[in-house]
């Protein structure tokens, strides 16, 4: 894993974790990194230096760097308490719900770009997460 230093075009500093450099520039090519702070989609990698850990010095990997970072883990873990996931089945289950077909209840998922953007279209309510969800495990 690779953890990128990034910057948005309104000069917002940020990072993230990324799998490999091809990874992090299929995302930007995707149009799916965005800003932590104001959501711009100009985002570039900013001017880092290596890190190398000595042993001595075991950053936390799950406590909240920031305000922002705890405020969105408080959003996740409200997401998660009180809505179903339904994973990739996310925009038929909507539609569902939308058209009266299955009964209406608070669900989170994954949908495609073109899937979300023609729930939209059709006036389904529905609204992106900060985050991507947890997968389940079966």
């Amino acid at each position: 894993m690779i953890r990128y230093a990034m910057r948005c075009d309104k000069g917002h500093d940020f990072d993230g974790w990324f799998r490999s450099s091809d990874a992090w520039d299929k995302a930007r090519a995707a149009g799916a990194l965005a800003c932590a702070h104001c959501g711009s989609a100009k985002v570039e990698k900013a001017l880092m230096a290596p890190r190398v850990a000595t042993g001595d010095d075991k950053p936390s990997l799950t406590a909240p760097r920031s305000e922002a970072e705890a405020a969105l883990e408080k959003l996740r873990r409200h997401v998660e308490a009180n809505s179903d996931y339904v994973g990739l089945s996310f925009a038929d289950e909507a539609r569902a719900m939308h058209e009266g077909r299955s009964p209406t209840r608070s669900i989170h998922g994954e949908a495609r770009p073109d899937e979300a953007r023609k729930l939209i279209e059709d006036g389904v309510p529905v609204a992106p997460l900060p985050f991507l969800p947890r997968r389940k495990a079966n």
